[in-house]
This record gives structure tokens, sequence and C-alpha cells, in this order.
């Protein structure tokens, strides 16, 4: 391989997946990929040479001596655009993902990094899933997974993912906020927190005031939290949305369980994003997503494939440099080995 170098045994092996070709992805990975970063991870990048090729070009930028590339050779370089939905690029991201998977399956990597895909060119390539989380909870065979958001101490569980809102309250039952309470300690375990608080966080207007508002709480989430406490868990609950994030980020938790996408993800992103009003564009873009109950190590960007942007060098690779610490950290943690003061990387800021 092109720039390939041999691998140190200590350092963890991680794969990146460059996600779909006409986004961001391969510009993050070629700004991601340098020093210090590579003094901490062995990374091995799925996806296609010729768009990490163009890439590089128009950046400017000499090829990374450190990064090595599976080349799958997926994408029609010749007709190549940025920014557009094709069935063509939706193949060639899920390509990507499932021979990482394969990889981290057989241990021949340590842990899986993905770049976004484009959600409708991915439905249109034949793939069944609402995206990254459930194609690797499938293939992997998870009996029960859930997506954390994570920005340094803020990290956020949820109960339902990719769902309309008007299907939420369906997917809001006791069996399977109880199972996302004990995925979420699980996943903290991951992380090094032995004895993780957990909030958990109502579904109505001040957490359904005692039924006015909603039976959800009183039906499904409070039981579960009672159920969890019974195990010995850590956990309370349930408080009214509009409170329990500022909680967490006073450090009343190490982890909210949401209810659903937005209303995890709307704090979360509100901390790790930063609009440059003056530019026109994200001056910074921090934070990761993270797999939990997977039989295997999955990290990934907080964003979308900014289709906007793509191809014109104004990517920032914050989020994908903060994944591939929290990768990093996790592959020593389950190792067993002792992390410097901090981390490695941001599990413990």
């Amino acid at each position: 391989m092109k720039g390939a170098r041999s691998r140190p045994d200590h350092l963890p092996r991680i794969a990146i997946t460059m996600g779909d070709p006409a986004g961001v992805g391969a510009e993050i990975i070629m700004k991601a990929l340098k020093a210090p970063i590579l003094e901490t991870l062995f990374p091995l990048v799925i996806g296609d040479r010729g768009i990490l090729e163009k890439v590089r070009r128009a950046l400017g930028t000499p090829w990374p001596e450190e990064m090595n590339v599976l080349d799958l050779k997926n994408v029609d370089f010749s007709c190549h655009s940025w920014g557009m939905v094709k069935r063509e690029y939706g193949r060639a991201s899920g390509e990507y993902i499932e021979k990482a998977i394969e990889l981290a399956l057989k241990g021949e990597v340590e842990a899986v990094v993905t770049c976004p895909i484009q959600k409708e060119a991915f439905r249109e390539a034949g793939y069944p899933y609402p995206g990254h989380t459930e194609m690797f909870a499938r293939i992997t065979g998870a009996p029960r997974h859930a997506l954390m958001y994570l920005h340094g101490a803020f990290r956020v569980v949820h109960a339902s993912l990719h769902v309309a809102l008007k299907d939420v309250p369906s997917h809001i039952t006791e069996d399977r906020v109880f199972d996302v309470i004990t995925v979420a300690h699980e996943g903290l375990n991951a992380l090094g927190i032995e004895r993780p608080r957990i909030g958990v966080a109502g579904l109505n207007p001040h957490a359904g005031e005692g039924g006015l508002f909603g039976r959800e709480e009183i039906e499904a989430v409070a039981p579960a939290v009672a159920k969890a406490k019974e195990k010995g868990l850590d956990v309370s609950g349930p408080f009214p949305a509009d409170i329990i994030f500022s909680m967490l980020r006073g450090r009343a938790f190490d982890v909210v369980v949401a209810m659903y996408h937005d209303q995890g993800g709307i704090p979360a992103k509100l901390l790790g994003f930063e609009w440059d009003k003056g530019k026109g564009r994200w001056a910074h873009v921090q934070g990761v997503n993270v797999t939990l109950g997977l039989p295997i190590i999955r990290t990934s960007v907080i964003h979308g494939t900014a289709f906007d942007i793509a191809g014109r060098g104004l990517a920032h690779p914050g989020s994908l440099v903060d994944a591939l610490l929290l990768a990093s950290d996790m592959v020593h943690v389950k190792r067993g080995e002792t992390l410097t003061a901090g981390g490695k990387g941001i599990i413990r800021t």
C-alpha cells in the first residue's frame, strides 16, 4: 500500500470508514491524520484511494506517510461529483462499513470509527437500516444497543433514535428504557467509569406532571428506573428534560438517558458546535457518537455529510479527531491498560 507503515504493537488498530464519497469524509480524514494523533493509534482507512487523492490535491497537502488505505475501488472516479445523492455512493459507503465490521469481528482491527453516510443514498442502494447504529447492531448480532452522544463529560444515551417524532411514544416502553439504562451503565464501564451515575429524562413536559401531560413516565420510565435500582445501578429519574441536561453539565450525573433523538442531540451539539458568523461556516465541530452494546468498539463523528461544503476544503476535522481519540482510549480500557491522567483521548475530561 502506498504510504503504508508497519504497525507498532502497542498502538490501537483503528479502522476508519470513508463515508459517502460525495461528502466530507475523505476531507476530514486527510485533515485529522496528522501528528500528534498518529502517536496514539494505527489507522487503516477503508474507502476509495481516488477520492482521497482528489482531496489531497485540492488541499495541496502531501500524502500522509502514516495513512494506510484499504482501497475497495468501488467508486467510478471519472464521473465523481461532490454533494450529490447517488445510489452507487450509498452502496460504496455500505461496503466500507461491512468490511470494517468484518475486520473488527476477526480481531484484525480493535475499533471502527465511521465518517458520515448519506441516508437517502444508503436506502437507494438497498440497505434497510436507518443509519450506522442499526447496521452495526444487526451485523454484529447485538441483542440490545443504544447510541451515545459524548462531548467530554457530557454524555447522552437515547432510548429511541431514528424514528419519526409522532412514533416516539410507542418506543418508550418499560423494557426498552430498562435496557438502555443497563447498556448505558455497561457502556460507561467500557470507558473506565466503574459505577456511573445515570439520570433519566422524562418524555413529556415537566416529566408528565403526575400524568397531567402524559402517562409514559408513570407507565414506562419510572418502572424502568425502579427495576434498574433493584439491580444495583445508580440511577434516578425521570427528571424534566428542560432541567436534566443542566444537571448533567454540572456533573450531577455521568450520563443521561434521553427519550428521543433531538432531546439528547440538541444540548450535546449546542455544546460541541460553534458557528462563525463572519465566515458563514462552522468554526468548531466537536463531539462523538458511540454505539453501546456491541461486541466491538465503534465511534463516529457527530455530524453529517455536509454536502453544502463538500469538496471546498472547509470541513472541520474536530469531531473525527475526538472519535479517533475516544476509540483509542476504549481499546486501552478493553485491554486492561491504565490510561494516563485525563486519558490519552477524551474519556475523563
